[in-house]
């Protein structure tokens, strides 16, 4: 049981970070104050202060069973607008400083200091003695800072590092890791009828999704009682996290550890070995930042380990990691593949934001996305969001590399460029529809960076045909989503490239009638259970679609799709599951396709979108499926623990179940594969492995 006790202060001074020091007029004022003279007001805001300061903290029980006593130390705030904020509690215990946050946060708003008649912050320290009812001394005077050695000694004090969870985090502009089950957790509150939020454009970021979840009281939920150093930083934080009044940063050490074993294979076991930094952080509230330098080796099944070697780079490298980058060998048997990202964001109003980094973007509401995916490795990029009544307008621009041996000149892999353009509009309550175009052009002819496409307005399939109609490669894309209750809502996604209403409604099945199309569901708590939502989800592109007859005008980066990870010529059926319960969670999916496959008789059927579409075997009576027809089953089951709600660190076991069969077999592939996986992951983005 805990006991409320008297606690006595002393205020040792006033001070504020202005340019002169020493001219505030006016102390802030409680209601009981007002009608007091104004020479009275400092007695009177310190009584004031004491009072609510001693009604709302609580004594943690640790004091009395310990039998401590002491004294802490406490600079806090008022602020302009007249709220009360702690900068910083020293003491011995970490309850204490809890509670004095606590109680600082349930004080009611009062009015501001003022110098000149317009309202100012103020800084106070105050001495507290725990549990006495002395004071320290009786006399409180007004002290003000006598010249600039003094301020920045008091700066210096301003500075504090937080511990815990840094909660300038959660609203300032800083991308939420993009994976499917930590994006399940919000995807309900972001999806309720009458919102007006766009969910399309991913990652999101903290200040778009604070308006329909509360980070903080969900992190609170899951807070574990930890009291040595250790206990905290593993459970609950930041391994450091550090906020001055205009500034914040926090830093992590990231793994992904993991031992598996794929049971038809001759390796021994597989392995992960991910090492890495994350640092992130924002000055004022405008400008936000986050980087990571990842140190990677590893092996995997052999599905995976022959689809990397597959798509492997000019030079000598051996492979490519998917949704990673250019691995190079690791003792026999094993690739290493560093790789680092980072972007810098910047939030101009609530209207305009802009990126600039090194990373992955996805534009869609499903598990895949016919626009642009992140299963391909980081790359460059420049984003704008525009966000006004019920519009969000998404300007992406990228730099991307062919690295096959034939796009490679002198060495240096083949460059080209990407513009999107992707506009989200809430029709209704429940309707959502958005207009997506993107085009790609190659470095040719010493052509670089077209500034034509800069333009964030600009139609682009009209720079085309001003700058050659064979300079680019346009696709232009519809998607919708319907939320049929706060519980159900259908989404869906048209792409169209290279549009030419002659061949796609011709009805001759034309090789030019490139077309995908992606139909979903999901149903969010199922069945009345709270946290577990389902989805169900089809995708489908027609041969050819995403390629091209120039050399670098396919739509992909380092041998990776930019869509969808099969490339084209593909229908496929997934259905997932996503589960939480406090720090707890799993994930089913299932999924069932076919794939038309190249044969080994240099015909192209369209599936693969790097090879030239000049090798299509007629113009017309191209069907779906053509080729070397492949079937697929994954079924793919994984089990986990939160281990830190703070960094994402999670203790999971996986197992996969794989089964490839199609008429000509490569001796390389496996056509059943039964993969175990366990370890620790700090997820910070989604891993693909459904090849």
């Amino acid at each position: 049981m805990k006991h409320t006790y008297l606690v006595v202060f002393m205020f040792m001074g006033l001070f504020s970070y202005s340019q002169t020091i020493n001219n505030f007029e006016k102390y802030p004022v409680f209601p009981s104050c007002e009608m007091v003279e104004i020479s009275e007001l400092p007695s009177c805001f310190r009584e004031n202060v004491q009072r609510s300061f001693s009604t709302l903290f609580r004594m943690p029980e640790i004091i009395e069973k310990d039998n401590y006593e002491g004294r802490m130390d406490i600079l806090f705030e008022v602020t302009k607008e007249g709220s009360f904020k702690v900068i910083y509690a020293n003491a011995i215990y970490s309850e204490l400083k809890e509670e004095v946050n606590s109680a600082f946060e349930k004080f009611s708003d009062i009015s501001p200091a003022t110098y000149d008649g317009k309202p100012v912050y103020t800084q106070y320290t105050m001495q507290v003695l725990v549990p006495s009812l002395e004071w320290i001394n009786s006399k409180t005077e007004l002290r003000k800072p006598k010249n600039k050695l003094e301020v920045a000694a008091m700066e210096y004090d301003s500075i504090v590092n937080l511990g815990g969870a840094n909660m300038k985090q959660y609203k300032s502009g800083l991308n939420i890791p993009f994976t499917h089950q930590n994006y399940a957790k919000f995807d309900y509150n972001l999806n309720v009828v009458g919102s007006n939020s766009h969910t399309a454009v991913k990652p999101y970021d903290y200040s778009d999704v604070s308006k329909y979840y509360d980070f903080e009281s969900n992190l609170s939920l899951l807070k574990k009682e930890k009291n040595s150093w250790l206990g905290r930083k593993f459970w609950n934080e930041h391994l450091v996290s550090v906020q001055g009044k205009d500034y914040w940063f926090t830093a992590d050490v990231v793994v992904d550890l993991q031992l598996g074993k794929d049971f038809q294979s001759d390796i021994s076991y597989t392995y992960n070995n991910t090492r890495a930094v994350n640092i992130q952080g924002g000055l004022g509230n405008k400008f936000s930042f986050s980087a990571s330098i990842f140190e990677s080796q590893g092996r995997f099944a052999d599905y995976v380990n022959t689809y990397a070697e597959s798509i492997k780079p000019d030079g000598g490298n051996p492979a490519i990691i998917p949704g990673r980058g250019i691995a190079k060998e690791f003792k026999t048997d094993a690739y290493d593949y560093p790789i680092a990202e980072g972007y810098i964001s910047y939030r101009a109003s609530k209207m305009f934001s802009a990126q600039f980094g090194h990373g992955k973007n996805f534009i869609g509401d499903g598990y895949r996305s016919l626009f642009i995916s992140d299963v391909a490795s980081p790359s460059p990029f420049l984003k704008l969001n525009t966000s006004f009544w019920k519009i969000k307008y998404t300007n992406t621009w990228m730099w991307l590399k062919d690295v096959r041996p034939e796009a490679t000149v002198d060495g240096a892999y083949g460059s080209k460029y990407m513009a999107t353009h992707f506009l989200s509009w809430n029709i209704s309550k429940k309707l959502n529809i958005g207009f997506f175009e993107s085009v790609l052009w190659a470095n040719k002819n010493n052509r670089g960076f077209d500034v034509n496409y800069l333009n964030p307005i600009i139609f682009y399939r009209a720079i085309e045909f001003s700058t050659g109609s064979r300079s680019g490669n346009a696709l232009i894309g519809l998607s919708g989503k319907y939320k049929l209750s706060n519980k159900v809502n259908i989404y869906g996604q048209l792409i169209i490239d290279e549009f030419s209403s002659k061949d796609i409604f011709g009805g001759e099945k034309s090789w030019k009638n490139k077309l995908g199309f992606q139909f979903g569901a999901k149903f969010y708590n199922a069945f009345k259970i709270k946290n577990l939502t389902l989805q169900l989800e089809y995708n489908q592109a027609r041969p050819y679609t995403y390629s091209h007859d120039e050399l670098l005008l396919n739509y992909g980066h380092n041998n990776q799709s930019m869509a969808h990870l099969w490339g084209a010529n593909f229908k496929e059926i997934i259905g997932i599951g996503h589960y939480n319960y406090n720090r707890w969670y799993g994930m089913v999916k299932l999924l069932y396709g076919q794939r038309g496959l190249d044969k080994d008789d240099g015909v192209s059927y369209g599936g693969d979108i790097y090879v030239n579409n000049d090798l299509r075997p007629s113009d017309n009576g191209i069907e779906m499926l053509q080729g070397d027809k492949a079937t697929i089953f994954i079924a793919d089951l994984q089990a986990g623990y939160l281990l830190n709600p703070a960094t994402n660190l999670k203790a999971f076991i996986n197992v996969t179940q794989r089964t490839f069969d199609k008429k000509y077999v490569s001796a390389d592939y496996e056509k059943n594969t039964t993969w175990l996986n366990l370890g620790f992951r700090t997820d910070l983005f989604n891993n693909y492995s459904d090849y």
